[in-house]
């Protein structure tokens, strides 16, 4: 969105070409109507301007991509022209002189002394002050590609010049329609293992350690180098194909992005972002912690490790770390293997590249103060060499996939070499006395409830597991969720349900009973719902006919009171993410029930959105900016919720389609457009004689899906449409995402009609279950 809105606002400010040459020479100028084109017609430079009044800006853009697309440099980014007449001139100072009118000088380069100076546009998209018939870029006076502003392209290079103490770094823009320097910066740390860090001011707010993680991904269409010699260390990326264009860009308001030029759409498609999730932030999680946007309490302490302020941990702050547990014995010490990892902050390691992993691992057991140690032999980035850490362990991640091998220094008694995984992190800290207000259920108790999980007692599967009915000794009836070994969901899913449901109550939340975990079993104990869930019933046509009209309505308001209280009036904010007619249970009075919590997320009270490269949920359900970019919010539940609503009405599932290929949405929308609204009704419903009570929860269901989450209410505002007399104040709804049905390359026939949750799915391809 935010890349829409710029471009609109360059579209109403795009300034006028004119052909030219891609060269001035000593007292040429340049006025406000013209441009240099670079030889090979790549770049373009010219002014353009932005605001009421203008203000005009010298720039550079690519020039066979439409002039309403971002700038790549600004000259005068602090030092506006506000005049027509306004030109460029080069001084006879081997300089850049822009007047605003008149003589006066309104922004200039640094002068130097060329004897016979001319300005050039190079095809790389670098403006540069030469001598005439001096080539050599070495011998270049001066060049933009040594003062980038908020835009990082093929060829120009980001980090230290050494010996001249040239630091070459992206600073944001001030706002999206104003290019002066902003707040955010990003720029190369070279002290200890070099490291880029994108700071808000001063303050740090991501790092970005080339050694620690190669985190932008950028494919075969690049070359992608860190440069280190005696007088530079820098980042440099090039495109091997001179069609493809791409740009790294630190944002106005603080993101770091990579975009490439799309030729089909003709439009930018964002690549990459720095700051996607919780784990991005600098320093969340405090010394020896690790980072995980997977688990529930996202600071997790490794195997050996205990957090340093328990109380704060259960309130969700691991901003005070680890310590360790038991302390070193420098004599008997081992070492943890940590996989997927994003290393710790290096400013202060120590890095000698001489050494093999070999070699590092018996100098950093040899030296008591080495807290860690790395191999430092990252192919594109560095030669074989070893990274030794020797004061505490900050800024550390865990990724589901990609990372480094990293090599912590534990007692004995931890077991040098164990690898660690995302349970085990999670083993090593969370201990069920922090659930103590948590009924614990003993093996034998649940094994004897259910005749020892014999398969009479199945009544279920999920992406969990297998769900088992059982009965009590004291004859309560319950369902238990029973972790397979095979489980698409794991320990993190486990550990948050139990998390969350053990602390929310509603009427129409499903009950968590306890938890067992024994014997290597995980499970979880519900009251037990006698109906089951909402789609053996709007699915069934032997059994729809049980839901009359006034009961899903009825079914329709409670569900969307379980969300509200999710979402605003819990002691904690809850996205729910995979909200679907199978996770809704149905109690013996046909009350539902929200079940499933193992893929919620918990948000700050401030929080509104927030970003994941791990996608989870059912296909259909999913909103667009979810599906495809992982970005989610109260919205994603509220679209999940209008299929459902909708479903509800058809009597059809959101991953059916008609022979046009339309999914449910696509179908709905059709109908809805053509006024043929009455069509869409289950014929169970439609003879009832509530059609406009039906036609207007269509509305709404329309409402809820709409393709950007702006534009959908929120759960309150849904509550308030359904209590409405009328929907005259109704705004009218947009197309809703996903009209077209998504098969994905593992579907079958036979599977066509299965929701079953996901909770691995890449943001870049969209693989259903």
């Amino acid at each position: 969105m935010k890349i829409s809105i710029i471009l609109i606002i360059f579209l109403c400010s795009s300034p006028v070409f004119a052909t030219s040459t891609d060269t001035l020479t000593i007292n040429d100028s340049l006025k406000l109507n013209q441009t240099l084109i670079s030889s090979g017609v790549k770049f373009e430079m010219g002014f353009f301007h932005r605001g009421n009044p203008k203000k005009y800006y010298l720039g550079i853009w690519y020039k066979d991509i439409p002039a309403e697309n971002i700038i790549v440099w600004v000259a005068n980014r602090d030092s506006p022209l506000f005049s027509e007449s306004s030109y460029l001139k080069l001084g006879n100072k081997s300089n850049i002189l822009l007047f605003n009118g008149g003589n006066f000088v309104n922004w200039k380069t640094h002068e130097s002394n060329g004897v016979n100076p001319l300005l050039q546009l190079l095809d790389s998209g670098n403006l540069v002050i030469r001598e005439a018939g001096d080539l050599n870029p070495d011998n270049f006076i001066w060049q933009s590609f040594d003062y980038p502003t908020d835009t990082l392209i093929p060829g120009q290079k980001l980090g230290w010049n050494l010996k001249t103490g040239l630091d070459r770094f992206l600073t944001s823009w001030r706002g999206p329609d104003d290019p002066g320097v902003g707040n955010y910066t990003y720029n190369l740390d070279y002290h200890g293992d070099p490291e880029f860090y994108l700071r808000d001011n001063n303050e740090i707010i991501y790092r970005s350690g080339f050694s620690g993680f190669s985190e932008m991904s950028w494919g075969d269409d690049f070359n992608v180098s860190f440069i280190t010699t005696p007088d530079e260390i820098y980042y440099i990326f090039e495109s091997l194909d001179h069609n493809v264009k791409s740009k790294l860009v630190v944002t106005y308001d603080g993101d770091l992005q990579r975009w490439t030029w799309n030729l089909d759409s003709n439009q930018w498609t964002k690549f990459w972002f720095g700051r996607g999730d919780q784990c991005d932030d600098y320093r969340v999680c405090g010394p020896y912690a690790i980072c995980n946007t997977e688990a529930l309490l996202i600071c997790q302490c490794p195997q050996g490790f205990r957090p340093k302020n328990p109380s704060a941990w259960n309130l969700r702050d691991g901003s005070d770390g680890c310590i360790r547990d038991p302390q070193l014995d420098c004599e008997s010490n081992g070492f943890l293997t940590l996989y997927n990892m994003k290393l710790p902050e290096t400013r202060t390691a120590y890095m000698d590249g001489n050494l093999n992993i070999d070699q590092c691992r018996d100098r950093c057991r040899r030296n008591c103060s080495c807290a860690a140690f790395a191999n430092s032999d990252f192919s594109q980035w560095f030669g074989t060499g070893c990274i030794i850490w020797t004061g505490d362990l900050t800024d550390m991640r865990y990724y589901d996939d990609g990372g480094h091998t990293f090599y912590m220094r534990s007692a004995a008694s931890n077991l040098a070499e164990k690898k660690i995984t995302p349970s085990d992190i999670f083993n090593g800290n969370q201990s069920l006395d922090k659930f103590e207000e948590l009924p614990l259920f003993k093996y034998d108790e649940l094994a004897a409830a259910t005749s020892n999980f014999q398969e009479s007692s199945k009544i279920g599967r999920g992406g969990f597991g297998l769900v088992h009915r059982g009965t009590m000794e004291d004859g309560q009836e319950v369902a238990i969720k029973r972790l397979s070994g095979t489980s698409r969901q794991g320990v993190e899913e486990f550990m948050n349900e139990v998390l969350l449901i053990s602390k929310l109550q509603h009427r129409n939340l499903v009950k968590l009973l306890g938890c067992c975990v024994e014997r290597q079993e995980r499970m979880l104990v519900y009251d037990y719902m006698p109906n089951k869930s909402l789609d053996a019933f709007i699915f069934d046509p032997k059994k729809k006919g049980i839901l009359d009209w006034k009961k899903c309505y009825t079914i329709i308001e409670d569900i969307c009171r379980g969300l509200l209280y999710l979402h605003r009036d819990s002691r904690l904010k809850i996205i729910h993410r995979d909200l679907k007619a199978a996770n809704i249970l149905l109690d013996e009075n046909l009350n539902p029930k929200i079940s499933d919590f193992g893929m919620a997320r918990i948000f700050g009270a401030s929080q509104s959105e927030a970003d994941t490269t791990r996608v989870v949920g059912t296909c259909g359900y999913m909103p667009p900016e979810y599906a495809i970019e992982g970005r989610f919010s109260e919205k994603s539940d509220v679209f999940s919720f209008g299929v459902l609503l909708l479903e509800i009405i058809t009597g059809k599932r959101t991953r059916w389609h008609d022979e046009s290929s339309l999914s449910l949405l696509g179908y709905v929308w059709k109908q809805w457009t053509e006024d043929n609204v009455i069509s869409l009704i289950d014929p169970v419903l439609a003879y009832q004689g509530f059609e406009a009570e039906i036609s207007k929860c269509i509305h709404i269901g329309l409402l809820c899906v709409q393709e950007y989450a702006q534009d959908r209410p929120d759960i309150s505002a849904v509550i308030l449409n359904l209590i409405a007399l009328d929907t005259a104040s109704f705004q009218k709804p947009k197309a809703p995402g996903f009209t077209r049905f998504m098969r994905d390359a593992s579907s079958t026939s036979t599977q066509s009609h299965q929701t079953s949750s996901m909770n691995r799915l890449s943001i870049t391809n969209i693989s259903g279950r």
